[in-house]
């Protein structure tokens, strides 16, 4: 019996419903991916990939993306460029990965935000409070102390909800989540998608709305990890295409991206489905 995992990466808000449309056109055509044996989600996608590994319907999630946005989903000012030149700034001369990670996990305990819980709040509204699933996922976050790198499961002993929101966790934007005696960021701080967990089975498709910035300091690369899968597995990925990026806009943690995003993923089912059938058999 082959062996799949289901990657998928952040991208904020765009990216969920952009990730929710492509998935749910899949399941349309035929392409069901939740039965894969391993579900690996990073921000955005630990979203999604809790979505679907708790049983949520995904032609249903789809048609919620296209309506009202709850109030819980309220707008996030963000300048990505303002984020990106603070943690250049903050990374200058670092030549390790993990004390890389940990000079921007100091930002973001520093920085000032929204209440942990009002944050929480707003995962829970997207997730609910469900249990870890019984088929394998992995939510994946960054100690905000010491950089350390933290893939969690059903045998982490953390709840599902805080490792989701620590994976949600954007630094400077959102609080760094408590869990424990320690608080986490964004597990996107060191890989857009932490492909690389998926080492060990035989056909890895990688769904992330973007491949993330080419020799970054702070972890593995995109294409590192696409091209160490690739010595033992067969691996296909999917990345939003120009449509999308353009639905994404500036601001993709902006609740107005929801519905845009969501189309575009949708749309861009018949350009993929044809290949991913049969790799995905």
């Amino acid at each position: 019996m082959t062996t799949r995992a289901l990657v998928l990466g952040g991208g904020g808000i765009a990216g969920i419903a952009w990730e929710i449309g492509l998935l749910a056109g899949l399941a349309e055509e035929g392409v069901d991916v939740r039965d894969a044996d391993l579900v690996v989600g990073t921000s955005a996608g630990s979203i999604v990939g809790t979505l679907l590994r708790t049983g949520s319907d995904l032609a249903e999630l789809y048609e919620r993306q296209l309506g009202p946005v709850p109030p819980t989903e309220k707008r996030t000012d963000f300048d990505a460029t303002a984020m990106m030149t603070a943690i250049g700034t903050a990374l200058a001369g670092v030549s390790d990965q993990q004390e890389a990670r940990a000079r921007v996990g100091a930002l973001a305990l520093r920085a000032s935000t929204v209440p942990e819980e009002e944050r929480r709040t707003t995962i829970r509204a997207r997730i609910g409070e469900p249990a870890w699933p019984d088929r394998r996922l992995v939510v994946t976050a960054v100690d905000a102390h010491d950089g350390a790198f933290a893939a969690f499961d059903a045998d982490s002993g953390v709840p599902l909800l805080d490792a989701v929101a620590a994976s949600c966790a954007v630094p400077l934007v959102y609080p760094p989540i408590t869990i424990g005696e320690r608080r986490f960021i964004d597990g996107g701080m060191r890989s857009i998608t932490n492909a690389d967990l998926a080492a060990g089975y035989e056909k890895v498709l990688i769904v992330a709305p973007f491949p993330g910035t080419p020799g970054s300091p702070l972890g593995p690369s995109h294409d590192d990890e696409v091209a160490g899968l690739r010595e033992k597995a067969e691996v296909r990925v999917v990345l939003a295409d120009e449509v999308a990026l353009r639905a994404f806009g500036t601001n993709p943690l902006d609740p107005a991206t929801r519905k845009p995003s969501a189309l575009a993923g949708r749309a861009q089912v018949p350009a993929v489905v044809e290949h991913l059938r049969a790799f995905w058999r």
